[in-house]
């Protein structure tokens, strides 16, 4: 769908496709466990998030050098603009790299390069969001967001992500006050698989902007009321939730009730490479699934780039919503 739209949850590392996958691995003389890119393919079947984390990172090793991560965001960044995206917020996962001895300046500067072109090439305007694995340590995260120090000026925030039950937003307080006293924006996820509670958490101890996923604030009215009173953002991923089993089909998404509720939701893409769909497609999915009317979608799309962190740009912003109202759903 060529609806203009911002994606706000977008991890880099999952847009790589298996054919990517393999041509960086022959580069990089790394063997993988895998025919071919059909077996691959086939290995992307998830009984659950850590099902899904197992194969993340492990093919992650075929990421070693600056023009990897380069061409790994020229490919995201193509696909996402044949498919209506016009501002991405990207993130990161440095952890998971610098462990395998790849330095986090290589990451940065190697996605850097795609980025600082992206304008021209792709008409996609970018921001990056570092973020911090959970299931790793506090100190980790602190060490981490310590040696981002030098590219802070290519990093527009941080975030929360990886395996959430069992690692609560708290546990990561001190390192997001250290963000927010750099002025460093905050996101996390939080109620994909973890409890509402986790939601109420990651606004009142990590003083986060806008929440990734959150469907199970659902489980608790009154945070439904607070997130809608605030206007806290919640970045949705439809076509993940199903691939990890968050929900048991599209036809019981609860975007539509999310809406009704008054919440300020998006709908963007996760790790689409694994699972089914950049962010037109996961438009395309909803409209289907869930019977969503022409205005429903535009609403999804407002809600997009008014939750977009392009304070430092407002006129940019304005013309993004102008051309959403502009759009024509007849000719699409």
């Amino acid at each position: 769908m060529g609806l203009p739209k911002a994606e706000l949850h977008l991890h880099i590392e999952g847009t790589l496709e298996p054919e990517l996958a393999f041509a960086l691995a022959a580069r990089n003389g790394v063997t993988l466990p895998y025919a071919d890119t059909t077996a691959l393919r086939e290995a992307y079947e998830f009984s659950d998030l850590q099902s899904f984390l197992d194969l993340y990172y492990g093919l992650m090793a075929v990421l070693r050098t600056a023009e990897d991560f380069t061409e790994l965001a020229d490919a995201y960044l193509e696909r996402a603009a044949a498919q209506g995206v016009r501002h991405a917020e990207i993130f990161f996962d440095p952890q998971a790299h610098t462990a395998r001895g790849v330095p986090i300046g290589t990451v940065i500067e190697g996605l850097g390069t795609a980025l600082d072109r992206s304008e021209e090439r792709y008409g996609i305007s970018t921001r990056l969001i570092l973020c911090f694995l959970r299931d790793e340590s506090a100190e980790s995260a602190l060490a981490t967001l310590e040696a981002a120090k030098p590219y802070l000026h290519r990093i527009t925030g941080v975030g929360l992500d990886s395996a959430e039950v069992g690692h609560p937003p708290a546990k990561f307080r001190e390192v997001y006050e250290e963000a927010a006293r750099l002025g460093l924006r905050r996101v996390a996820h939080a109620g994909e698989e973890g409890p509402a509670a986790y939601v109420r958490e990651a606004l009142d101890v990590l003083g986060v902007e806008r929440i990734d996923h959150g469907l199970r604030c659902m489980e608790d009215p009154e945070l439904v009321g607070r997130l809608a009173r605030e206007r806290v953002p919640l970045t949705l991923c439809p076509l993940s939730n199903v691939r990890l089993r968050v929900i048991d089909t599209l036809a019981d998404h609860p975007l539509p009730a999310m809406m009704a509720a008054g919440l300020l939701v998006t709908v963007n893409s996760d790790d689409p490479a694994y699972f089914g769909g950049y962010a037109g497609d996961n438009f395309d999915a909803v409209r289907a699934a869930l019977a969503l009317e022409p205005e429903q979608l535009r609403e999804l799309a407002r809600n997009s780039f008014e939750a977009s962190f392009l304070e430092d740009d407002e006129p940019r912003r304005a013309r993004y919503l102008a051309e959403v109202e502009a759009f024509d759903f007849g000719a699409s």
